[in-house]
C-alpha cells in the first residue's frame, strides 16, 4: 500500500463529546484496558493487570519527556491579554540550554490575540524570583512568531520562570481551561526531561507500583526522549495523507538504550506513539547514516523510500553506534518527521502500549499500520463497552504478529 493515496475519511469514527475523559481516574491504574493479542483477540482489563500480560520475554520503553509550563499570559497596559505559547527553543535552539539560559532566551511561539500586540515589549512580574519577565516579538515564521524573552537575574534560570509563572497546556479537544489538578495528573511518574507542551498520555497511567511490578518480572526498561509538539494535536486536513506535512519534533536517545536494543532479542513494548515515533526513527536513522545521507532529520517519507537500503536492525544500530563512537558522544540526538501509516513495516517494536486516538488523526493511523482495518472493530468495541476516550482516557494494548 502507498500510505500517500491513503483517503483520511476512512479513518473517521463517531465520537461523542460525552466519551471525551476531561479528568483522570483518581487512582491512574484503575482505568480500563483493551487487550487486542497478536491474533486479534480482544480482552476488556484493568490497567493494573499488564504487568501480568507482557511476555517474559518483552522489555518495556518509554519516553522520559515532561511537560513545561508553556502557556504564559501576559497584560498589556490597555488591559488585553496577550497569550505566549512556548513551542520549541529558537536561540540556543537546545532544550537542555535554553532551560538553563540565565537573562535571555528566545522561542518560537504562538502568541494569542496576537492583533492586540503588534510591537513592544510586554512585562509580567515573578515576585517569588524577585524578577520579572520581559518578551519582544521579533518576526513571524509561518504562524508562528519568536519572540525574546530577558529578565534581569542573572542566577534565575527560563526554566525556574516559566515553572513560577507558566500555565500547563492541556489538549485542546477537552474544551476547558487547564486547572490546578492538571500540574500533576498531566505528567508520567517517569517525566524528567523538559521540553514537551503535550503530554506522551499513555505513560499516565503507570504507577511506581506498577513500575516495579514489571520490573520484579525481569521485564527490562529502557528510556527514550521525545519532546512532545503542538503538531501532535494537527489534524489531518488534506483527503489524502500524502498532501499532508508531518511536524518535526525533537528525540534523544542514550547510548546504553541503542546498545541494548542491539545486544537484547527482546520484544520491544513501546509505552505511547511518541516512543514507537523514537524507536521506529532510530531504525531509519541508523540506514541513512549508512548510505552516507545523515542530515540530522528523518524526512517525511523516507520509510517507504524505494532507494531505502533496508538494513537489519542489528546492521542499522550497530551504524548509530559507530556515528556515536566516531563524534565522541553518549547519546543520539536528532529530529523526526517520520509519519507511520498503513504500509509502513514496523522494524523495532512488537507492542503498542496507547491510547484511544482522535478521528482522522496521524496517531490512528500509526495503530492501523500495527493493526490494520481491525482498528475499528477495536474502537467499535471500545465505543459499546464505555471506555473513556483521549488523553485521559482508558488504555490499550495492541501486539503485532510474530515474524516468522
Amino acid at each position: 500500500m502507498n500510505p500517500q493515496t491513503i483517503n483520511i475519511a476512512d479513518y473517521n469514527y463517531p465520537l461523542p463529546q460525552e466519551r471525551i475523559a476531561l479528568h483522570p481516574l483518581p487512582d491512574r491504574a484503575a482505568c480500563k484496558l483493551l487487550h487486542r493479542d497478536a491474533s486479534g483477540k480482544i480482552s476488556d482489563m484493568v490497567f493494573s493487570r499488564l504487568p501480568g500480560i507482557l511476555p517474559a520475554d518483552a522489555v518495556l520503553a518509554y519516553n522520559n519527556t515532561r511537560v513545561i509550563n508553556a502557556r504564559l499570559h501576559f497584560r498589556k497596559t490597555s488591559g488585553a491579554t496577550i497569550e505566549i505559547f512556548c513551542l520549541e527553543p529558537y536561540e540556543p535552539a537546545d532544550y537542555e540550554r535554553c532551560f538553563a539560559s540565565t537573562s535571555s532566551c528566545s522561542w518560537l511561539c504562538f502568541v494569542g490575540n496576537s492583533k492586540r500586540w503588534r510591537d513592544g515589549e510586554l512585562c509580567l512580574p515573578c515576585p517569588a524570583l524577585g524578577t520579572e519577565l520581559k518578551a519582544t516579538r521579533r518576526m513571524k515564521i509561518d504562524n508562528a512568531s519568536v519572540v525574546d524573552f530577558s529578565w534581569n537575574r542573572s542566577d534565575v534560570t527560563f526554566s525556574q520562570l516559566i515553572e513560577a509563572l507558566g500555565e500547563i497546556p492541556v489538549p485542546p479537544y477537552l474544551n476547558r481551561a487547564s486547572e490546578e489538578s492538571d500540574t500533576h495528573d498531566y505528567q508520567t511518574v517517569y517525566s524528567r526531561i523538559e521540553g514537551s507542551v503535550a503530554a506522551p498520555t499513555a505513560g499516565l497511567h503507570f504507577t511506581p507500583e506498577i513500575l516495579k511490578e514489571i520490573s520484579d518480572a525481569g521485564i527490562p526498561q529502557l528510556e527514550v526522549t521525545l519532546h512532545v509538539g503542538a503538531g501532535t494535536f494537527q489534524p489531518v486536513k488534506s483527503d489524502t495523507v500524502g498532501e499532508h506535512m508531518m511536524h518535526s519534533e525533537f528525540i534523544a536517545v542514550p547510548r546504553a538504550t541503542i546498545q541494548a536494543l542491539h545486544d537484547s532479542p527482546r520484544r520491544v513494548y513501546a509505552v505511547g506513539t511518541t516512543t514507537v515515533r523514537t524507536l521506529e526513527s532510530l531504525y531509519h536513522i541508523g540506514c541513512l547514516i549508512s548510505s552516507g545521507e545523515w542530515t540530522g532529520e528523518v524526512p517525511q517519507w523516507y520509510p517507504y523510500s524505494d532507494s531505502h537500503p533496508n538494513l537489519s536492525l542489528k546492521d542499522s544500530l550497530e551504524a548509530i553506534l559507530a556515528h556515536l563512537d566516531s563524534a565522541g558522544t553518549d547519546k543520539l540526538i536528532a529530529a523526526t518527521r517520520i509519519i507511520i501509516a498503513p504500509g509502513y513495516r514496523y522494524r523495532v517494536i512488537s507492542g503498542l502500549i496507547t491510547n484511544f486516538h482522535q478521528p482522522q488523526s496521524t496517531l490512528l493511523l500509526l495503530v492501523s499500520a500495527m493493526i490494520g482495518d481491525d482498528w475499528k472493530r477495536v474502537y467499535s468495541h471500545a465505543l459499546a463497552s464505555d471506555y473513556r476516550f483521549l488523553s485521559y482516557g482508558d488504555a490499550c494494548l495492541f501486539e503485532k504478529k510474530l515474524e516468522v
